[in-house]
């Protein structure tokens, strides 16, 4: 419905308050763009391209740093995006780094769809400069103007939908 509205309108009013009749231009730009599900947090993930080791760990602890593979280095293979903990717990390490690695993966598919959306907004928005406008509207002469199809509508009319 909206998707012929992108681009660039320009409303020309005399204000209320102006005592010489000065003309007042006001732009907008109008971007319309679909609707985008957030990328599911609890997407799963493929343990085909994650890559668990277990290292000892390193700093204060004495003998039982020296001889417990405590330490998780989770790896996905795809994004190479490493997740290193190393607490006394190798189990607990392990689901701690498998939930960061999903929140890394979910905010870098969030960044995709935002730089997606971004991208279109500014091809449908344009410069916003006069020469990329799409509508006029002058409340002065009851006009608008659609500077694509060079049709004119009264004003009131097409604040009404009459179009």
């Amino acid at each position: 419905m909206f998707a012929s509205e992108s681009g660039g309108h320009r409303w020309q009013r005399i204000p209320p308050t102006e005592k010489r009749g000065r003309v007042q231009t006001s732009t907008i730009t109008v971007a319309v763009l679909d609707m985008v599900n957030d990328y599911d947090r609890n997407h799963e993930l493929n343990m085909k391209e994650i890559d668990i080791t277990t290292t000892r760990g390193s700093g204060p602890g004495g003998q039982h740093r020296n001889k417990v593979e405590s330490c998780v280095v989770v790896t996905h293979i795809p994004t190479g995006i490493v997740i290193r903990l190393d607490s006394k717990s190798q189990h607990q390490n392990k689901m701690l780094a498998l939930k960061i690695l999903k929140s890394k993966l979910a905010e870098l598919q969030q960044n995709k769809i935002q730089a997606q959306a971004n991208l279109n907004r500014k091809e449908q928005v344009g410069s916003g400069m006069r020469g990329d406008k799409i509508r006029t509207y002058r409340e002065r002469d009851d006009i608008v103007i659609d500077h694509r199809t060079d049709q004119k509508w009264s004003l009131g009319a097409w604040l009404k939908g009459n179009w």
